[in-house]
């Protein structure tokens, strides 16, 4: 990410954070009941100290991998071998996102959980520990990416996650088929608007209207905001929440007027 970018960005996030809204300007039952018993609970859970201490250890390692980028690109670096600490460091989501993926999956009990990019396999981890019954299934197009964090699922003892190594665009038909109805998806990958389209309208086939869908990096370029704009206008799509550095999608049929809410987190 270039310096005019990343201007560019904080920008945007300064006026997200002095314009968006919290629960005294929402009027749906639904995002209120949402915003508190999921954004605003700040309880630990035993997880998060033992994926925390994991990332810790991940931020201080020496080790490198070779890297495959099949997206848009890295925020690291322009070459191939990476360290294991930077990709931590760049790649994978902020504590708190992974922490609130923990109490809204507690909160929504999806049993079927899908993650497009898996990286370090921290956000991955969290989904995983937040539903030790449900399958979690994560792609990463990168093979020694998915083999660290294979080794990052072991050492959390983590035994429901299915990995698939591969192009997004190879892989995701037959994961979905496999699937059969995804009531979580997570795309965190590419960052392109074409891609995070199909990708979105491949997964839709497939869901029902309790499905979650979560985008990441929402406002990481006016290419990634055309994707969610699009996403928003989608006919299906019934309730968004932009939080700036994700969106969650929602499609239940009982919300009648479309609804879009831009909330504080």
């Amino acid at each position: 990410m270039g310096l005019a970018q990343q201007y560019n960005l904080a920008g945007k996030y300064l006026k997200y954070y002095f314009t968006s809204g919290n629960r005294h300007d929402v009027h749906s039952p639904f995002v209120y009941a949402l915003i508190e018993d999921v954004l605003l609970d700040k309880s630990k859970h035993a997880a998060f100290a033992e994926i925390e201490a994991l990332r810790k250890q991940l931020l201080h390692s020496d080790e490198t991998l070779q890297v495959t980028d099949l997206g848009a690109g890295s925020l690291i670096s322009a070459g191939n071998e990476r360290r294991v600490r930077d990709i931590t460091r760049y790649a994978a989501k902020q504590p708190k996102f992974g922490q609130l993926f923990y109490r809204l999956i507690q909160y929504l009990q999806p049993a079927r959980i899908l993650e497009l990019g898996t990286s370090m396999g921290l956000s991955t981890a969290y989904m995983a520990k937040a539903a030790p019954k449900a399958k979690v299934y994560t792609i990463e197009g990168c093979p020694n990416i998915a083999a660290r964090a294979a080794k990052n699922f072991e050492a959390l003892h983590l035994r429901n996650i299915i990995q698939v190594t591969g192009n997004f665009d190879t892989v995701l038909p037959d994961v979905l088929k496999q699937m059969q109805l995804p009531d979580w998806v997570y795309i965190d990958g590419n960052h392109r608007k074409e891609p995070t389209l199909a990708y979105f309208e491949q997964c839709l086939q497939f869901a029902d209207e309790y499905s979650v869908f979560i985008f990441d990096d929402i406002h990481w370029t006016p290419d990634m905001e055309a994707a969610w704009h699009t996403i928003q206008a989608h006919p299906q799509v019934t309730l968004t929440i932009d939080l700036f550095f994700i969106g969650l999608v929602f499609f239940r049929k009982d919300f009648k007027v479309k609804q879009h809410f831009t909330l504080k987190y």
